[in-house]
């Protein structure tokens, strides 16, 4: 589930690969009866399918984008589609605005506790020496040395292998995505870009979990047997072909398999403080805040199907939901 977190939902980082990573489509090759489970879950998700959309009340108007943090071969594309919206807006929500990243970027650089263990226990005394050896090896083919890894705090670790080694190797963390992007062109057009969020609070929340627990985030990760550019070649072919709920119940499928007797609670615990917590906070916000306004929201596409998605939260509180196309 994690790798799925860092790439559609978190985006600190958005990756600008300068190469295409290819690889195979794990949910084409999964078992005929894992297929079809992950399938009929997704058909049940309310807007399960669709990355813009529009949701009006009286005279509030939210476009909503879902993003996929990391730079793919239609992100240019996507830009084009979104700047007639932009520029027609009175606001631009983002999970983070331009000046609230920066700003973080610059406390991670003054206090390297945020990311960083800098007293007590380091992985390779959490994580004990088999687990330590491979998280070690996945992390030195993300271009980490061993030394940088053993200080990683398990969060940070366990949300750093959800970068591909590929997109890694690739010009990994030299940002391009979209949702920088979006801001970046909002600004240019002086419409500027809020935060939904404060990002520092969600860390935090994450923070305060039981070191164990955070451990286990990291050999969730790991416990998986599969290979990790083709999970992140398959979570992006299918957010191009906009397929966001069959991405999240594939997460679902391989968390609860091979993440251990624990798999279930931890997704649970997981989709709590990632999604259902952050979208209720969100739509709060936007509540209080758009009325009576044309505003632009692009956030992850994780963020938006399913019955704690954003899309369905705005649905209760009385908004007509339409989907649009990506292409006028």
């Amino acid at each position: 589930m994690l790798r799925l977190v860092a790439v559609i939902l978190l985006g600190l980082q958005p990756v600008a690969a300068r190469a295409l990573c290819e690889g195979d489509d794990l949910i084409a090759a999964l078992p005929e009866a894992d297929r079809q489970q992950v399938q009929a879950r997704a058909a049940d998700t309310p807007y399960a399918e669709g990355l813009l959309w529009r949701a009006r009340k009286g005279e509030t108007e939210i476009t909503i984008f879902g993003t996929y943090h990391f730079r793919h071969a239609e992100t240019d594309a996507h830009l084009e589609r979104l700047k007639p919206m932009i520029d027609a807006a009175d606001a631009v929500y983002l999970e983070m605005s331009l000046e609230d990243q920066k700003g973080f970027q610059s406390q991670l650089a003054s206090d390297p506790s945020i990311m960083f263990i800098t007293e007590g226990e380091t992985l390779p005394d959490l994580l004990g020496e088999e687990d330590w050896q491979h998280f070690k090896a996945e992390m030195e083919a993300r271009q980490f040395p061993g030394f940088m890894a053993a200080k990683f705090k398990p969060l940070w670790a366990a949300m750093m292998l959800g970068i591909g080694p590929c997109e890694a190797r690739n010009g990994g963390m030299e940002g391009g995505g979209i949702d920088e992007l979006v801001g970046e062109y909002a600004t240019e057009h002086g419409v500027g870009s809020r935060s939904l969020e404060d990002f520092a609070q969600v860390l935090n929340q994450l923070d305060s979990e039981p070191l164990e627990k955070q451990i286990e985030m990291i050999r969730m990760t790991l416990a998986w047997p599969g290979d990790a550019d083709d999970m992140s070649y398959t979570i992006r072919e299918r957010y191009l072909q906009q397929q966001v709920a069959l991405m999240w119940e594939f997460s679902r499928l391989v968390t609860l398999k091979y993440g251990g007797p624990t798999a279930e609670e931890d997704f649970a615990r997981l989709e709590q403080i990632f999604l259902t917590d952050r979208n209720t906070g969100w739509v709060d916000k936007l509540l209080a805040e758009a009325p009576g306004q044309d505003v632009v929201v692009a956030v992850g596409a994780g963020h938006l199907p399913g019955e704690i998605g954003l899309l369905h939260l705005l649905k209760q509180e009385g908004f007509t939901i339409e989907r649009l196309p990506l292409r006028p």
